[in-house]
């Protein structure tokens, strides 16, 4: 993998949290010093750069595979116009039937770059490095001269110190693309209501990597009644609108307290939404909200070290009452998209000596590595879990410069569709008797 950007800037505290997460005791036991520092470095430096891949799973139950590939090899066709490029291929995953890779082309480090400068805020430039736009509200700084349809060069503000409506920024900024603005400095800056929409339309971004947002329809299905709950509105609406768009009528979706969500004993009068009785649920997926550090590409965290380690207990709540509301033989997955011991191993470590009922169980498909050592579980427990690190990218170089690809170099490049990843973690549990 080429590595064009610097590592994910974070606060001092939290790398120093990290480094020690990373050559704690059990690993320093087996690896040495210099081994585990430069895996935490390669990590840290992977996270500012995009996966391998964009992955999409398809609804075969509303399409094949192959009619998706053909749909999605025309949307590709659409959004590639004015790309130098020939197609970008559309892959079948080598181990899941049912998901479909598109390979992330770059990084392109010859683009030249323009005299109009637009600096974007972080997130911003982290989606653009996934094949978005730049949305109006993103800009934060433009010069005067920048006018709708000149071309511009765009910088993502790592540092987080560029002032909304400046004309220039001399901080800390990383390129990520040139594009055409759609719309004028004074325009975004001088205007008395909020504007939305794309302010500039990125037409050679470092790394290309299409868009699929609120595309196409065939991405996931489910079967059986499913209970959707989450405290935030915006992502229950999100819920809704994605059962709507997947045609799935086994979904309801409450906004709701999931640290709440367990009946008080006899109180529960049979209605249809939470809190639900004890033992209600065959399965239940607890994706817990968590410090969200294995997301990729991810150039700057600005959380302090308290909000990075004030999840632990939000999620041992949510837990507590996920066991209670699963029925005997009921299976738990518990799920995070971080990277640190507390949220992931110490967890389940937690977990299984505070639920005897629990039993770690096999994972089918088994596609990550084992989970982390620190947290004083066994080989074998370790080996139950799936902890995807993007720092287990081996090989030389994974990156995909162009997509004229031949047969050898595509299985090349698909060896690292389960390695090149975003940073999550996946404990599977069974509940073996009655809590």
């Amino acid at each position: 993998m080429v590595l064009v950007f610097p590592k994910i800037s974070l606060k001092p505290e939290v790398e120093a949290y990290l480094l020690s997460v990373f050559k704690n005791k059990e690993i320093l036991a087996t690896l040495q010093s210099e081994q585990s520092t430069f895996k935490f470095e390669t990590l840290l430096s992977r996270l500012s750069h995009p996966p391998a891949f964009t992955c999409i799973r398809v609804n075969t139950c509303a399409a094949s595979t192959d009619e998706v590939k053909k749909l999605l090899r025309e949307e590709i066709q659409k959004q590639r116009k004015g790309w130098p490029m020939s197609d970008i291929p559309v892959l079948e995953h080598p181990e899941l039937p049912d998901v479909l890779l598109i390979p992330v082309i770059g990084p392109r480090i010859n683009l030249q770059r323009h005299s109009i400068e637009v600096v974007v805020g972080a997130q911003c430039g982290n989606a653009v490095l996934r094949g978005a736009h730049v949305f109006i509200p993103g800009i934060l700084s433009a010069p005067k001269l920048m006018k709708a349809g000149g071309a511009v060069s765009v910088y993502s503000d790592i540092s987080g110190k560029c002032k909304r409506g400046a004309v220039e920024f001399v901080g800390s900024k990383i390129f990520v693309g040139n594009g055409i603005a759609e719309i004028s400095r004074n325009e975004i800056f001088c205007s008395n209501c909020t504007l939305r929409g794309v302010g500039i339309r990125m037409t050679e971004p470092v790394y290309i990597s299409p868009s699929f947002d609120n595309i196409l329809s065939s991405f996931v299905f489910l079967q059986g009644e499913v209970i959707a709950m989450d405290k935030i509105a915006n992502k229950v609406k999100k819920i809704k609108q994605n059962a709507e768009n997947l045609q799935l009528k086994c979904i309801k979706v409450f906004c709701y307290d999931g640290t709440k969500a367990l009946a008080k004993e006899g109180i529960w009068d049979g209605q249809a939404g939470p809190p639900f009785p004890p033992e209600s649920f065959d399965r239940i997926l607890l994706d817990a909200p968590c410090s969200g550090l294995g997301q990729r590409p991810n150039m700057a965290c600005d959380w302090s070290l308290k909000e990075i380690t004030s999840y632990p207990p939000l999620q041992r709540k949510l837990f507590r009452v996920a066991v209670n509301l699963l029925k005997p033989g009921g299976i738990l997955v518990y799920s995070t998209c971080t990277i640190t011991l507390a949220e992931n191993e110490e967890q389940v470590a937690w977990a299984l000596d505070s639920f005897p009922c629990l039993s770690l169980q096999p994972q089918e498909p088994h596609l990550g590595e084992e989970g982390m050592m620190g947290a004083g579980l066994s080989y074998d427990q370790r080996k139950l879990l799936q902890r995807f690190d993007p720092a287990s990218v081996t090989e030389e170089c994974t990156s995909v410069s162009c997509s004229d690809l031949d047969s050898s170099q595509i299985a090349h490049t698909i060896k690292s569709a389960n390695k090149d990843t975003i940073g999550f973690f996946i404990a599977k549990f069974m509940k073996m008797q009655a809590s």
